[in-house]
């Protein structure tokens, strides 16, 4: 896209809060599991990690989204741009679906309100690094920079 940077400044900066924000999720994911373990993999309990909602279920994916993103953040190349784009637009789409149905039995990741809440931070911060980490040629900087400076 002609508005994300290329080459930006603060491209290693970014690069590293994505890696946090998967270690952040990788933690919350394997706490989540050794305090929800031996539970229903769904359960619909006050189990708490955090200060978060959680189960086996959602301490699987928290787990799983986590080393996905310190792994394309290990490989970089833009590899890491385009994973964390994809799983902040999905965690956004998360916390939007689990808003709709906190206190309903449909709710079968346990979540709570700040379980929604750090969800769509999360996925904003991924967002963030996702449209401002991309690395590229001179040429394309140079591109960038010049449409950039036209609108």
């Amino acid at each position: 896209m002609a508005h994300n940077p290329v080459n930006h400044p603060a491209r290693p900066v970014y690069r590293a809060i994505g890696g946090l924000t998967g270690l952040y999720l990788v933690a919350f994911g394997v706490l989540g599991l050794v305090e929800a373990g031996g539970g229903e993999f769904f359960a619909q309990d006050d189990t708490l990690v955090l200060g978060q909602g959680t189960n086996l279920g959602y301490s699987a994916i928290s787990t799983v989204l986590g080393l996905v993103i310190l792994l394309a953040t290990l490989v970089g190349r833009n590899v890491d741009t385009a994973v964390d784009k994809f799983l902040g637009y999905g965690l956004m789409a998360l916390g939007l679906a689990e808003l709709a149905v906190l206190r309903t039995d449909a709710n079968y990741l346990n979540f709570t309100v700040a379980t929604t809440v750090v969800t769509m931070i999360l996925g904003l911060v991924l967002l963030m690094c996702g449209m401002y980490g991309k690395v590229g040629s001179e040429e394309e900087a140079k591109a960038w920079q010049d449409a950039r400076l036209v609108l």
